[in-house]
């Protein structure tokens, strides 16, 4: 009988081991910024979908942009023993450590949304055409603005690469127009309370009658602008943003803001899962390019209505 008992326990304890070695292998860990911001929120829901879709385990983790938080995320990755992390990252330079640290555990890092100041460390970098649709909300504002007329610009967290292209893609078309002219370019670092109370000031010292529109480098700002403006009675002015949030889709439908660019993020999440499998399964093999760019929608109060959670009816 006692021998009866111990074969048993043994053979529980090696079914608990294996079970426990199967979770940590078959472990995708995702890593991204605060899920406060819807945007953020799903592209952590729509990995850990397609994860749980895939017969994957998962975690998920948010740095918060915080760049240690996010090195703390990577290490606890590495000692589970992920087999891969799909990352938003926390800065395109204070991420390249990190993603090299879990290249060396052997551990693939798929980032998605934000890029990083190197290549050949990520096994790919999956992003919208930043560029591309704020290109299009650009050409929207100056359409609705009638080619003239003064503006402020709102622009991301500096750390961020999507912040400058964004901006590149504004002024690339908005500066061929000289009677528009931009009286005010400040950062709200992605932030809907940093844009209300910088806007409130910039409405202060500028005066409400002096700005026409405001473009802003993301949706989050674009809510906390359209909030500051509406409050000051500026009820028709020009306010356009970036993402392609339910938030701002309803700001839209009210006759409120007036354009965004939406972000595929859902379907990119989705993809940087599928690619992760098949480079497992391919026993660490790609033939997908590192750099990958999936074009952006403009939204208007022509389409709107199609739009929820980053992703237009089909």
């Amino acid at each position: 009988m006692k021998k009866l008992i111990a074969l048993f326990l043994t053979t529980l304890l090696l079914v608990s081991m294996m079970a426990v070695s199967f979770a940590e292998e078959n472990l995708i860990v995702i890593i991204t910024p605060s899920h406060s911001n819807p945007y953020f929120k799903t592209v952590a829901e729509a990995a850990a979908a397609q994860a749980e879709k895939l017969g994957y385990q998962y975690m998920v983790i948010q740095h918060d942009d915080d760049v240690t938080k996010q090195s703390e995320a990577f290490d606890t990755a590495i000692a589970r023993k992920a087999v891969a992390i799909i990352c938003d990252n926390a800065g395109a330079d204070a991420t390249i450590a990190p993603v090299q640290a879990a290249k060396a555990a052997g551990i693939p890092t798929f980032l998605v949304d934000r890029e990083i100041n190197s290549t050949g460390d990520a096994v790919a970098q999956m992003v919208s055409n930043n560029y591309q649709g704020a290109s299009l909300v650009a050409e929207y504002f100056v359409e609705q603005m009638g080619e003239e007329g003064n503006y402020v610009e709102f622009t991301g967290r500096e750390s961020d690469t999507n912040a400058g292209v964004r901006s590149q893609g504004f002024h690339d078309v908005i500066d061929q127009y000289e009677d528009l002219k931009m009286i005010e370019q400040q950062t709200a670092n992605w932030s809907q309370t940093e844009a209300f109370e910088k806007m409130e000031s910039i409405i202060q010292a500028q005066g409400a009658d002096n700005i026409k529109g405001v473009i802003c480098g993301n949706d989050t700002m674009a809510m906390g602008v359209i909030e500051a403006c509406l409050k000051a009675g500026m009820n028709d002015v020009i306010v356009c943003g970036f993402d392609g949030s339910n938030d701002v889709r309803d700001s839209i439908l009210r006759g409120e803001i007036k354009a965004t660019g939406l972000q595929p993020i859902a379907y990119i999440s989705e993809q940087a899962v599928i690619q992760a499998d098949e480079y497992i399964k391919a026993g660490g093999k790609t033939d997908k390019e590192e750099k990958q760019l999936m074009d952006c929608v403009l939204i208007t109060i022509e389409n709107a209505e199609q739009l929820d959670n980053f992703a237009l009816a089909k």
